[in-house]
């Protein structure tokens, strides 16, 4: 198991692609807009050049996916979703994403990218676990991963020092059994 198949996943909203050099304009937006490193957590920062090796690279890692997430209607990139940490022996793996920032906010990208992710996850690939971890002030996020079915697990006490203030981390996770495909 391993996620050597790099789809396309198309919805209305989104069309899920893998990632690659040409999505480095938006990489290096996403990476860099204030509110995102905010819900991301992300006390480091990256050069341009390591944001565009770094999609440059992408489709040779069989132990992840990495798909950029575009407007349907336009073809721009709007941000990321990502399946790593990929367990073959346990059939499971983490997921992560992040959106542009604000312009994209509230506006169902998030929900259908998880959708479409996760009925490959389940379909596709045959995990049985996709798991994640969300801070306790993104509650905006929260709401879009229990809407699409996952459940909290567990909390990471102090697991985030942000600006002078600690914050947890929740952990969540989706289950192959509990998945109601999209459709």
């Amino acid at each position: 198991m391993n996620f050597a198949s790099k789809p396309t996943l198309k919805g209305e909203r989104v069309v899920l692609r893998p990632a690659g050099p040409e999505h480095a304009d938006g990489l290096w937006e996403l990476v860099n807009d204030p509110e995102t490193i905010r819900l991301t957590g992300s006390h480091g920062r990256f050069g341009r050049e390591h944001t565009d090796l770094w999609y440059a690279t992408r489709h040779e890692h069989d132990e992840r996916l990495d798909l950029a997430i575009c407007d349907a209607a336009d073809d721009s990139y709007v941000g990321e979703v990502v399946l790593y940490e990929l367990d073959a022996n346990n059939l499971s793996c983490t997921l992560r994403i992040a959106l542009i920032g604000p312009r994209a906010y509230g506006r169902g990208y998030g929900t259908e990218t998880l959708r479409l992710v996760l009925d490959h996850a389940f379909g596709a690939v045959g995990l049985h676990r996709v798991s994640l971890e969300v801070f306790d002030f993104n509650e905006r996020a929260r709401h879009v991963y229990r809407k699409v079915g996952f459940v909290q697990e567990g909390v990471l006490r102090d697991a985030l020092h942000w600006e002078g203030r600690w914050h947890d981390a929740i952990l969540m996770s989706v289950l192959a059994p509990d998945w109601k495909p999209a459709g």
